[in-house]
């Protein structure tokens, strides 16, 4: 989940090209004026492809963005900076460019194909933004030798054309920052990953997303519940470079060694530009969630209760009859388009991260069918659809519940093992509730 999420539109070139225009223009000017130019009176400008120094005018950086307002943006971004003192010009390569317009965006999301594209801007506008948008900016400036400054030049420029600009995106394996990590292994002829392609993580996939999401108790139990145990097997400190704060703290102090045997550190300096202010912070080890997730599955199963009881008092019977179905039927909307949506995910797309996710099993659409039965039980004045009603939604629950303690025993299990404690703790006490509470009812409320 990488940039598990950047967007903006490609920024307008109109201006930069003009500014090249006037160049190529006021050349042509004195070139017509003064033929030495072309004689070799004059020395001539180095040519922006062949000159044999042309790297001596480059300065590569690296620019880290803390998490943005929108859930796309929690995860940070980063970007590419190359200024060049010979034409006067900084750009930005970025890697995680999307919009919301591309033909069938939506639809092609849906089933996982991520279509992003590398763009190139100016500098200010990108920093100038994120500043705005009071987002952390920090600049590391790369201690590169010039052919490798060129080399990664010639490499951002390339990838910006309109036949390479465009590439599939992966939230984990393929994105904004995966793109530059492997942009820094190139500048350091492979010692970047030498040194951390097999060095163990210190967090699975799983727990670097929710380092991230741990401020917000809604996005942070859905999408733990949508991500399957792919995401919990153990990674390198390379697979964890998918986020890029964790570029930021490996180019920190890392040495190599250059073309010429001279040892370097990559980072010469380090320019913090801007500062967030009142977001909460990035955690350096996921908070468990579960208590929390329990904690709120026992209060919502100690409503079912009361509920239930309630229509043993015959004055109160019909009211909370009325209310245990609509509460129902909200438990079951939930759920169930909780579990359709990773049903979805699971089968029918792209979305590999949801692959192989044991909480389909007791959280899938079949909880949806809770939602007509529970206004049916609420709103009809036949028993004898009651009754059938009641009944059906205790079998529902208890293959809910039934279903639940299953998963945890596969948990058990060498190779199936997944990080869904929040899920169990959420739905089961809920769905133990509920399968018990018909046989509260009376018999004309109940089956």
């Amino acid at each position: 989940m990488g940039c598990f999420f950047s967007s903006r539109r490609p920024e307008n070139r109109a201006g930069f090209h003009f500014a090249r225009f006037r160049g190529v223009l006021l050349f042509l000017c004195l070139s017509a004026v003064s033929p030495a130019l072309f004689s070799g009176d004059l020395p001539a400008l180095p040519d922006a492809n062949r000159s044999a120094n042309r790297g001596d005018y480059l300065t590569v950086k690296i620019a880290v963005m803390g998490p943005g307002d929108e859930l796309y943006l929690w995860w940070g971004h980063i970007g590419l900076v190359v200024e060049d003192a010979l034409s006067a010009e900084s750009r930005f390569y970025d890697w995680g460019v999307f919009s919301f317009e591309n033909k069938n965006f939506f639809l092609n999301f849906a089933f996982g194909r991520l279509l992003y594209s590398c763009a190139v801007s100016t500098v200010e506008y990108n920093i100038n933004r994120n500043v705005r948008t009071n987002r952390d900016v920090t600049v590391y400036t790369l201690d590169l030798p010039p052919e490798k400054k060129l080399e990664i030049f010639r490499f951002a420029e390339n990838n910006v054309l309109p036949e390479n600009r465009d590439y599939w995106y992966h939230h984990f394996k393929d994105n904004c920052a995966t793109r530059i990590r492997d942009i820094i292994d190139m500048a350091t002829s492979g010692a970047f990953r030498a040194r951390y392609g097999d060095a163990p993580g210190r967090l699975s996939l799983r727990g670097h997303v929710r380092r991230h999401t741990w401020s917000s108790p809604f996005w942070d139990w859905i999408l733990n519940f949508w991500m399957g145990r792919g995401i919990d097997e153990p990674i390198t400190v390379w697979d964890e470079m998918f986020l890029p704060s964790e570029i930021a703290e490996r180019i920190s102090g890392f040495r190599y060694t250059d073309s010429s045997g001279a040892e370097r550190i990559l980072v010469s300096s380090v320019e913090v530009l801007n500062t967030s202010r009142g977001r909460p912070p990035v955690i350096e080890t996921p908070k468990a969630s579960w208590p929390g997730g329990l904690a709120l599955g026992i209060v919502l199963a100690a409503v079912a209760v009361l509920l239930a009881a309630g229509t043993k008092k015959k004055t109160l019977e019909k009211p909370f009859a009325k209310l245990l179905g609509i509460y129902q039927t909200l438990a079951g909307l939930f759920f169930g388009a909780a579990g359709f949506v990773l049903f979805f995910m699971m089968f029918f797309t792209n979305h590999d991260y949801t692959w192989r996710n044991g909480n389909v099993v007791f959280v899938n659409p079949l909880l949806l069918a809770a939602v007509p039965l529970g206004l049916i039980l609420a709103f009809t004045k036949s028993e004898k659809k009651r009754r059938v009603c009641g009944l059906l939604l205790k079998i529902l629950w208890t293959y809910v519940f039934l279903g639940g303690l299953f998963v945890m025993a596969l948990n058990r299990v060498p190779g199936l093992y997944q990080r869904n404690q929040t899920t169990f703790a959420l739905v089961l006490p809920l769905a133990f509730a509920l399968s018990c509470i018909p046989g509260l009812f009376p018999r004309r409320a109940s089956c």
